[in-house]
């Protein structure tokens, strides 16, 4: 095995263990806000570490320099947690409960405060 099949199956086995993660992650937390957390976070980084994998492979291996691996590489590192943060911040807004083991919201001053306002 050569080095260059080492780093790409590295990438391969790291991404595929983070989009796991992510997948356990969906199943286990008990709220939309640790879930939209765990989707976005690994799956960012599991899909980001196997589009790697692909560029390096095709890069290394075949001898091509594909540019539209590395656009989606750089469009899926912005806008995936962007996704996350909205989809959390639309079901705060909304009223979706937290999790009643929660001790702390911090957003819940600061939304008092924008509602006495208008």
């Amino acid at each position: 095995m050569t080095a260059t099949e080492i780093v790409i199956s590295f990438f391969v086995v790291a991404g595929g263990f983070l989009s796991l993660l992510a997948s356990i992650g969906l199943i286990r937390l008990p709220d939309v806000y640790g879930r939209t957390h765990a989707a976005s976070k690994s799956t960012t980084l599991g899909v980001m570490f196997i589009m790697i994998a692909t560029f390096l492979f095709f890069l290394l291996v075949q001898g091509e320099f594909v540019g539209k691996i590395l656009l989606t590489i750089v469009f899926v590192f912005i806008t995936a947690p962007v996704a996350g943060l909205m989809i959390g911040r639309s079901a705060y807004r909304t009223g979706v409960p937290l999790w009643e083991k929660s001790k702390q919201d911090d957003l819940k001053k600061m939304y008092a405060k924008k509602t006495k306002q208008t």
